[in-house]
């Protein structure tokens, strides 16, 4: 019998693990539902043993990052929609579903240290940095929604180097970045100069608004305030007895 002195036995080893299988996913390259490699794969790619594996894999299904099922092994975790007004829509793919062609413009983006209006915004009292974003969104050349979002670094540190010039910031975190809870609040105001322009509608006019705030096992991920023109928007959800 030879003994076999495990590396991964060292506090260090399974935090690497977890680190290396939470960048696969956290990036997009391991999207929601693909397959983590099974326990053994893990043994024999790392050179560990199962405890520490088991142990990686454990923290990770604590972070509602992946979900382990018996006998078939561990998957990158889902987002689950609560309801249909819940459900967080990429705007690009609704207005490609309606037939008709998307649009999109970069207003501005800002690397910056977070404000203190920032961190009340996100929830968030540690100091850190943000993205800032504003940007438009347009259907057959026709302003659609403009969107105003702050990312949390801390949470999505690859958001700093994402082209928000060209990939939409809803889209990329549908795909790179996976969530467990979300709130919406929905509301109305009427357009100042600013909006008005930004959605080419007249100043006073109605604007639909949704503040929408996601959370990844309680760490905030992003907080974005969506403004649609109040005239061709209506929220519907359809709903059954018990």
């Amino acid at each position: 019998m030879s003994l076999v002195t495990d590396a991964a036995d060292k506090p260090t080893l399974y935090k690497r693990i977890r680190a290396d299988i939470e960048k696969r996913i956290l990036t997009g390259e391991w999207p929601p539902g693909h397959r983590i490699p099974f326990e053994h794969e893990l043994v024999a790619r790392y050179g560990c043993s199962r405890m520490t594996v088991n142990k990686a894999l454990s923290e990770l299904a604590q972070a509602d990052l992946i979900e382990r099922r018996r006998r078939a092994g561990s998957f990158v975790r889902r987002p689950q929609h609560q309801s249909a007004v819940l459900k967080i829509a990429d705007i690009r793919a609704e207005i490609t579903a309606l037939g008709r062609a998307y649009g999109y413009e970069l207003i501005g983006r800002k690397l910056r240290a977070a404000t203190a209006a920032d961190r009340e915004r996100l929830g968030v009292k540690k100091a850190g940095k943000v993205v800032a974003i504003s940007c438009r969104h347009s259907a057959d050349n026709v302003p659609f929604a403009v969107e105003d979002r702050l990312i949390d670094l801390a949470s999505v540190p690859d958001a700093a180097a994402a082209d928000f010039a060209r990939e939409p910031p809803g889209s990329w975190l549908l795909h790179h970045v996976p969530w467990t809870e979300a709130e919406h609040t929905i509301s109305a105001i009427v357009a100042d100069d600013r909006t008005a322009e930004a959605l080419d509608i007249s100043v006073g006019a109605p604007c639909l608004v949704i503040d929408r705030y996601t959370w990844r096992s309680a760490r905030t991920i992003t907080a974005v305030r969506l403004l649609y023109p109040g005239d061709s928007h209506r929220l519907v959800a359809r709903f059954k007895g018990g």
